[in-house]
C-alpha cells in the first residue's frame, strides 16, 4: 500500500532538490512559446549571432515573461483554480491536511479531464491574491492582513517557499517574482508554499473578522 501523503511534516522540510522533469515534446513546446518573446527582444532565427551575455540576458527575460504567463490563469482556468484553492484552504483550516495534500498532488503541468487545474495556475492565483490583499485592492481586506499573517505552527510541505512568498507578497511582489521562486524552490514546492501561505492569510482574516476560514475562502478566493 502506498504511503499517505500529508502537508504536515514530522520534521522541518529539507531544502528542495530541483529536479528537471522531461516530457515528450516539452522543449519544442517551450521554444514555440518563447520564440515570440525572444523576437520582442530583437532575436530571431534570422538574427546575426550576438555575444553570449546579450543572448543569455534576452533569454532570461523571455523565460521570465513565459513563466509569468504560465502562472496567470484567466477565464475558466482561473475559476477552476479558485475552486480548488478554496477546497485546499478550507481543508488546511479544518486540519484535514491529508486531503489538502491529495488535492495538491493531483495537480500536474497540464490540464486533464480528471483535473483541469494545473500546478502553475493554482500557485499563480494564490500569489496574485496575496499581492492584491496586501494592497487591499478589493477594499474589504482587513488592514495589515499580511503583516499579521504567520504560517500555522508545526512543519509543512512547502514551508520554505511559503515564507519567501509571504515576505514578497507583503511588498506586493510575490507573483512578479515567480520565476525566481521556481528557480530557488522548484515548481512543486512553490505550489505547496503558495497554497500554504494563502491558507495562513485566510485563517488570519477569519480570526480578525470572527468568521470561519471556509466562509472567507468562499468569498475572497475568486
Amino acid at each position: 500500500m502506498a504511503a499517505m501523503t500529508d502537508l504536515r511534516l514530522d520534521a522541518p522540510e529539507p531544502p528542495a532538490l530541483i529536479a528537471i522533469q522531461q516530457r515528450t515534446g516539452m522543449a519544442d513546446e517551450m521554444w514555440r512559446e518563447i520564440a515570440p518573446l525572444l523576437a520582442d527582444e530583437g532575436i530571431t532565427e534570422d538574427t546575426d549571432p550576438t555575444d553570449l551575455a546579450t543572448l543569455q540576458a534576452a533569454l532570461d527575460r523571455a523565460v521570465a515573461r513565459y513563466n509569468a504567463a504560465l502562472f496567470t490563469p484567466t477565464g475558466r482556468a482561473r475559476s477552476n483554480a479558485a475552486a480548488l484553492l478554496r477546497q485546499v484552504v478550507a481543508s488546511i483550516a479544518a486540519s484535514e491536511t491529508e486531503y489538502a495534500a491529495r488535492l495538491l498532488d493531483s495537480l500536474g503541468p497540464d490540464p486533464t479531464e480528471a483535473q483541469p487545474v494545473t500546478a502553475s495556475h493554482a500557485a499563480g492565483l494564490a500569489m496574485a491574491l496575496l499581492d492584491a490583499w496586501s494592497a487591499n485592492a478589493t477594499g474589504d481586506t482587513p488592514a495589515g492582513l499580511l503583516a499579521d499573517t504567520a504560517l500555522p505552527p508545526g512543519h509543512w510541505r512547502g514551508e520554505r517557499a511559503a515564507r519567501d512568498i509571504l515576505a514578497l507578497a507583503r511588498k506586493g511582489r510575490a507573483h512578479r517574482s515567480v520565476h525566481k521562486l521556481v528557480v530557488q524552490h522548484g515548481g512543486i514546492h512553490v505550489t505547496d508554499g503558495a497554497s500554504l501561505a494563502l491558507a495562513a492569510a485566510v485563517q488570519t482574516w477569519a480570526q480578525r473578522t470572527g468568521t470561519s476560514a471556509a466562509a472567507v475562502a468562499e468569498t475572497a478566493i475568486g
